[in-house]
């Protein structure tokens, strides 16, 4: 799936992944490839996601220390759509 992660600064990442984990209102969650379309509410907390392997290169990004294919985004908040197995996350 693509993944797209946006602040009102800057794109911080767009490329294809394997998973996405996400912080929402109600508890953490998980997107799939080909999930069904979905609009949700993040609240603070960490967006995790694995890279597809295509690309090792997570940018400025922080990885975690276990797996470097494995990006680590803080987020303060923000809003989830997931439609046509893309990702798009606007993100404070």
């Amino acid at each position: 799936m693509i993944l797209e992660i946006f602040t009102p600064e800057a794109i911080i990442f767009k490329g294809e992944v394997l998973s996405v984990s996400l912080p929402g209102l109600s508890g953490d969650f998980q997107l799939l490839n080909n999930h069904t379309p979905l609009i949700s509410a993040l609240r603070k907390g960490q967006i995790r996601f694995k890279n597809s392997g295509e690309s090792s290169d997570l940018g400025e990004l922080l990885t975690d220390p276990s797996d470097k294919t494995i990006g680590v985004f803080e987020i303060k908040g923000g809003v989830l759509e997931m439609v046509d197995n893309k990702a798009i996350i606007l993100a404070e």
